[in-house]
């Protein structure tokens, strides 16, 4: 049975602690480590005094606080809530039976994101845009600090609340004021969120992250009214474009359950406005996250989620994409087979698709130069257990996305030099591998990707122990300036 906060003495934890904006970022992204830390400095409780009012044991509470151990099971959040009288939506619950009816006012900007709602409500998800873009616009450096440090999130923790963009969206609520926005309106929003997404594709590192959330708040304020059912849907859409290039955007500064947080936007977002292939192709990024945290199971699921609930409706490229991203996940688990049937898949889609205008414009990118790439990494991945097997086959595919996209691809160009240095050291090619270090280097340069800057410190570790060879201590004193900066 669960405690009810101090029934004779009154909450554990302050109005004023609860104010904190440190402790209440920390209860939204379920940081028990830094809140129970705060919550001792700043609310004189003991650890025993915790973990008696959160049905804890003090060794539960030592190893939380510690950060070995993550608090992720639904029963034990409720339990810490409840313990010490923290309000449900801070921790992403509902509002717990001992709250009572709220003093109306405005929103903090730390409350949670209601993720649990099924089926899937439009004004919930104009409430989300609004909490989190207003949350992100008024950050300082510390709480974005703080943010980089939160884990993303997984298991079905991640998955079970995606199960909505399988169900018809709600009604949604009509008490609203008319809008006055029309479709030329939406026009102009359609064609700056294509710009922002050709920004981030080209530069990395959200430059340009504060017009993205600017405009996803204006657009979320306009939704906000009662607009034409048309106007409505194709708001809907913008919106979830905009959540995806704000989702990429944190990623590549770091911010991996930030980045989550705009992909579950813009997934219901997509699910509100319609468009069933750009919410797939949401799902194929979550995946695509998962996959570069080493969690390939977990990518698979999304994957599949993203096919079921596209199929038959999404054109050949979006399903080759999907395709990609499932034989990803499978050379992540060293399943070579379904590996090659996947990327076989890939390739047929590919080859039957018609002109890239046949297809929405956030989908055009994906041709056989982009195959090529990611064939080439996944062969890459295959070839760190089997070099002879599978090096050059990726330096092949490699070699062909580079020849094909330039040095305008932005992020994708660096991390194909990166990956064809690397193909080069597997391979013993020394004097390759040196060259083609050179050229990363440059590469990455050219952007603000964290996601580059993460893979050029696995390529450093190549060059590692071989201090005899003047070139290699040069490639690496390169990499190790690069990185410094």
């Amino acid at each position: 049975m669960m405690t009810r906060p101090g029934p004779t003495q009154g909450p554990l934890l302050s109005a004023d602690l609860l104010a904190r904006d440190d402790l209440r970022l920390a209860l939204v992204e379920h940081d028990f480590a830094a809140a129970f830390r705060l919550v001792k400095k700043y609310g004189g409780l003991s650890q025993n005094r915790i973990a008696s009012a959160c049905q804890l044991t003090p060794g539960k509470v030592s190893t939380i606080t510690s950060g070995s151990q993550k608090v992720t099971s639904f029963e034990v959040i409720a339990r810490i809530a409840d313990g010490l009288g923290i309000p449900g939506h801070l921790v992403g619950l509902a509002a717990r039976s001992w709250e009572g009816h709220s003093p109306a006012g405005p929103e903090s900007a730390y409350d949670a994101p209601p993720a649990d709602d099924v089926p899937w409500h439009p004004e919930v998800t104009t409430a989300l845009a609004a909490q989190l873009t207003g949350t992100d616009l008024a950050m300082d450096r510390r709480t974005a600090a703080r943010l980089i440090t939160a884990a993303a999130l997984t298991g079905t923790t991640l998955l079970d609340p995606l199960e909505g963009w399988l169900a018809e969206p709600a009604r949604g609520d009509e008490r609203r004021r008319p809008g006055r926005l029309g479709t030329h309106d939406v026009a102009q929003l359609e064609q700056t969120a294509v710009a922002f997404r050709r920004w981030d594709h080209q530069f990395g590192g959200g430059l340009r992250a504060k017009a993205v959330l600017g405009q996803l708040n204006d657009t979320a304020t306009a939704l906000g009214d009662r607009q034409s059912p048309e106007v409505e849907r194709g708001l809907y859409r913008v919106m979830a474009q905009l959540s995806g290039t704000a989702a990429t955007m944190a990623w590549d500064s770091g911010r991996q359950r930030r980045a989550q947080d705009y992909y579950r936007l813009a997934l219901r977002a997509a699910h509100a406005g319609d468009d069933i292939p750009f919410g797939a192709n949401v799902l194929a990024g979550m995946a695509r996250q998962m996959l570069c945290t080493d969690r390939p199971t977990d990518a698979l699921e999304l994957v599949r989620l993203a096919q079921d609930g596209s199929r038959g409706l999404s054109g050949p490229r979006v399903r080759a994409m999907l395709h990609t991203r499932e034989a990803w996940a499978y050379a992540a688990m060293g399943r070579v087979a379904a590996f090659r049937r996947a990327t076989g898949q890939a390739e047929e889609e590919l080859a039957s698709a018609g002109p890239q205008e046949e297809e929405p414009h956030w989908i055009g990118y994906f041709d056989h130069a982009e195959l090529s790439g990611v064939t080439g990494g996944r062969l890459l991945d295959l070839a760190r257990a089997d070099p002879r097997s599978h090096s050059e086959s990726a330096s092949e595919h490699i070699r062909t996305a580079l020849d094909a996209r330039g040095t305008e691809a932005g992020r994708s160009h660096a991390l194909d030099r990166i990956g064809l240095a690397e193909t080069r050291f597997i391979a013993g090619d020394l004097t390759g591998a040196v060259e083609e270090t050179r050229r990363a280097v440059e590469a990455a340069s050219l952007t603000r990707s964290s996601r580059v800057r993460t893979q050029l410190g696995a390529l450093y570790q190549y060059t590692v122990g071989r201090s005899e060879s003047r070139a290699v201590r040069e490639a690496r004193d390169s990499i190790r300036e690069l990185l410094a900066n």
